[in-house]
Order: structure tokens, then C-alpha cells, then sequence
């Protein structure tokens, strides 16, 4: 019976312990969000969005430093976190498709392993197509029949601008691509000193930085990326529902539900791009228990009422997700099949330069 007691007492200890390591875990620590793109885009912004949440509901409260590291498409912040990621969970690649995409199609310069990487949480959100008004186009459907070129501009095509490129194989668009901006900030403020006249900009941005632009009449919203309905990317985006998905806009155009390889690579690129738009990644080596505190930190900011409050304004009500099955997602959306990929390498190579 004595022994049955100190058996019993010692589980206690062992629980206690472990619930007060965790409650201290990251006391007096602090946590570097790495962002491989300039301030102003809708990674940074979401970045720094998400910070004080992470300081409020981590055990601990550490001080949360979002850190921009621009160039390359991403590239050189995400090969950064490669040669400098600590694995107790203090360093964290806050990301995008634009750091998942040259990864998966193996383009030159990528030296990080995203697949090995582990998965603390994921921020989902759409994104809408705009132009200017010099164009012309007062709806979608207007999109072929304008006089003026359009001209777009981005990161880079293998990056999160992949989607939009796709965008406009899928609808048939001639549209000039300008390319090599340190992130969407820079490619906004372009747009609205008219150097462009055709842009996507991902949810924290639009709902805070354009919706005023539309409303001033300086910009023109078209329609959304979309959102999965049947496990098909045809559904509206909650972001902007008064707006057509791509495959709206397609069938208004031509009759037809949209099909082909253009169709295949779209949805696949777009889904993983909008489903898990931002990803924050982690050293391969980061204890299971460091997860498991994300994990919990995370359901505690979904229930967090001013981030309830907060998120409609810059997400439309985005939750975050984490967990085992977040996690099997995203690397499971790591691995197109070869059809697709073989076309994204054609296309990316022989249009936009992309060395493989």
C-alpha cells in the first residue's frame, strides 16, 4: 500500500513539475519571428499583428521580435533561418507560398530544408485582385476588353505571386510582369503612384490598406482567389464575398467550369497559398513539448476576445491553426504531383527566367 502511495505521490511530482515547466518555459526568453520579406507586406504586417498575442498567451510571456529579413524572393531570410534557427523554439521563419514554392520546385539558391521543419502554426487568408481605374475595367468581367496594357508587379514568380501568375494563365491574361520587389508593401505603393495598374494583395493588407483606396475610388476590386467548397477552389473568399473566385470569373468568361493543367497548377499553388498563408516554421529539432505549448497558446488566442475583435478588422475573422494535423497539412501541401510540378517548371523557366 506504501509503495502503491509513493508510486502515486512521485506521478504528481512528475505531473506538477511538467505543468510548471511549461508555465515558465519561456520566462525571461525571447522569441525572433524572422521574416524573409520588407516591412509593409502582408507578412510583416501579420507578423507584428500576431506579437502581442504570442507575448500575452505563451507561458512565460516572452518578449516577441519580429524581424525583417528581405531579399531574394525570401529566399536569403529563409536560408538565414537554415544556418541560424535555435532548436529550443526561440527562433521562429514566419513565411509564405514565396519560401514554399522555390522548395518544392527546387529552384536555384535554396538552401533550407522546409519539409524537415516543424510546424508551431499557420495563419490562413485570401487574397483579392484590383486595378486602377485608368484601365478602364469596373468589374471582372471587363478584364479582356480593356485599351490599356496591364502591367504587375512582384516578389518573384516562384513566390507567392505564383498564384496570381496562374491567375492570369487560367482567365487567358496578357499581362507584363514586372518583377523583384523586396515584398507586396513596396508593390502597393507602386501600384498607387501608377507605375502598375493590376495587383493582388493578400487580406491583412486589403481590408487595411486598400479597401481605402476603393472607397476613395483610386482602385477597382475584381475578385478573390477563392475559397475550397467540394474540395474545389470555387467557392467565395469570406474576405470579400460580393467578389467572384477565380473560377467564377472563369466561367462567366467562357461558359465552362475551368479544366487543364493551367486549372490543376492553379488550384493546388492557390490552395496551399490561401489555406495556409502564413506558416511559422521551426528548428527540425524542436522538442515535442515546445509544439504542444504552441499548440495550446494558439487555442487560447483564438478564444482571446480583443483577437476575436481585432482579427475581423485585419483577417476578417481568420483563426490560427496548429497541431498534428496542421502540420501534416502543410507538408503534405509541400508535394505537388510531378505533372504539375514538371508544368511549373516549364512555365516559370521559359516565362519568367527561373533558374532550376
Amino acid at each position: 500500500m506504501m509503495r502503491k502511495f509513493v508510486t502515486a505521490l512521485l506521478a504528481t511530482a512528475a505531473t506538477v513539475a511538467t505543468a510548471q515547466a511549461q508555465t515558465d518555459y519561456f520566462a525571461g526568453k525571447s522569441i525572433d519571428v524572422i521574416v524573409p520579406f520588407g516591412q509593409g507586406g502582408a507578412t510583416f504586417v501579420s507578423a507584428k499583428f500576431l506579437e502581442p498575442y504570442f507575448e500575452k498567451h505563451l507561458p512565460g510571456n516572452p518578449k516577441i521580435n519580429v524581424i525583417d529579413r528581405p531579399g531574394g524572393g525570401s529566399i536569403l531570410g529563409a536560408n538565414w533561418f537554415e544556418k541560424n534557427a535555435k532548436p529550443d523554439g526561440t527562433t521562429i521563419l514566419f513565411t509564405t507560398s514565396s519560401t514554399a514554392n522555390p522548395f518544392v520546385l527546387g529552384q536555384q539558391g535554396v538552401e533550407y530544408r522546409l519539409s524537415d521543419y516543424r510546424v508551431a502554426y499557420s495563419h490562413p487568408f485570401g487574397a483579392v485582385a484590383y486595378v486602377s481605374p485608368s484601365t478602364g475595367i469596373e468589374k471582372a468581367e471587363d478584364i479582356k476588353n480593356s485599351d490599356t496594357p496591364l502591367l504587375y508587379g512582384g516578389i518573384a514568380a516562384a513566390a507567392s505571386d505564383l498564384p496570381a501568375l496562374l491567375s492570369f494563365e487560367v482567365l487567358g491574361l496578357d499581362v507584363r510582369s514586372v518583377l523583384g520587389f523586396s515584398g507586396r508593401g513596396p508593390v502597393r505603393l507602386a501600384f498607387e503612384q501608377g507605375e502598375m495598374n493590376i495587383d493582388y494583395q493578400f487580406s491583412p493588407v486589403y481590408l487595411t490598406q486598400v479597401i481605402p483606396s476603393v472607397e476613395s475610388g483610386t482602385a477597382v476590386p475584381l475578385w478573390t482567389g477563392g475559397a475550397i467548397e467540394d474540395g474545389v477552389l470555387k467557392g467565395r473568399d469570406p474576405i470579400a464575398p460580393e467578389l467572384p473566385s477565380v473560377y467564377e470569373v472563369y466561367e462567366t468568361l467562357n461558359g465552362k467550369a475551368p479544366s487543364g493543367i493551367e486549372w490543376d497548377a492553379y488550384q493546388g499553388i492557390a490552395s496551399v497559398t490561401y489555406a495556409y498563408g502564413l506558416t511559422g516554421y521551426m528548428h527540425p529539432d524542436v522538442p515535442q513539448e515546445v509544439l504542444d505549448i504552441f499548440e495550446k497558446a494558439v487555442a487560447d488566442i483564438n478564444a482571446d476576445p480583443e483577437f476575436q475583435a481585432q482579427s475581423k478588422k485585419v483577417t476578417n475573422g481568420a483563426k490560427l491553426n496548429a497541431g498534428a494535423d496542421t502540420e501534416k497539412s502543410v507538408k503534405a501541401a509541400l508535394s505537388p504531383s510531378e505533372e504539375v510540378k514538371t508544368y511549373l517548371r516549364d512555365l516559370l523557366s521559359e516565362k519568367y527566367g527561373v533558374k532550376f
